[in-house]
């Protein structure tokens, strides 16, 4: 085997590895990593702003206001604006949302944090470039990426500097 299918087969294993996860996540809690992550994020910093959740875990505007907007139909979450500035809306938990998240399995990248910080500290630098090195090789230096490891919609930034969406495949729309 060439050295480049050895490397696609491990690619390819990780992203197996990811879907799986994801599957088994949606079917125990009903939620998704990107809506635990929002969840996680709204826990942390009570009555949060989305651009402050969005800029925290590096998605844009208007992909958090998508999954907040599934979370808010779940009677997960709340939107109320400010009484200070009635520009502001501050997003916090419902009861229902907090339990939701507490019951939710673990998410993936909390198990591999735990693996990748075990690790000497020139293996996690290795491993950052070689990724960031890979990322570059496909081309996907525009995507728009959040720490989690999920697979999902891709967003790109168009020519106008603008968030565009597309499935990276079609099994893979998990409903953000």
């Amino acid at each position: 085997m060439k050295k480049y299918d050895e490397l696609l087969v491990s690619l390819r294993r990780v992203i197996r590895a990811i879907d799986l996860y994801s599957k088994k996540l949606s079917k125990e809690s009903g939620l998704t990593s990107p809506q635990l992550i929002v969840m996680q994020e709204i826990y942390n910093n009570d009555d949060v702003m989305v651009k402050d959740i969005a800029t925290h875990i590096n998605l844009s505007s208007a992909t958090v206001t998508s999954i907040l907007d599934r979370l808010e139909a779940r009677g997960y979450v709340v939107r109320e604006r400010s009484q200070i500035d009635k520009r502001k809306v501050g997003v916090r938990l419902t009861e229902s949302g907090t339990n939701a998240f507490n019951n939710a399995p673990t998410l993936l990248q909390e198990h591999f944090i735990n693996r990748f910080e075990s690790l000497d500290e020139w293996e996690q630098t290795q491993l950052v470039s070689t990724m960031q090195r890979i990322a570059k090789m496909m081309d996907a230096e525009a995507l728009d990426a959040a720490p989690l490891l999920q697979v999902g919609q891709i967003h790109t930034l168009n020519a106008a500097g603008e968030t565009t969406a597309k499935p990276s495949s079609s099994a893979d729309i998990a409903k953000q």
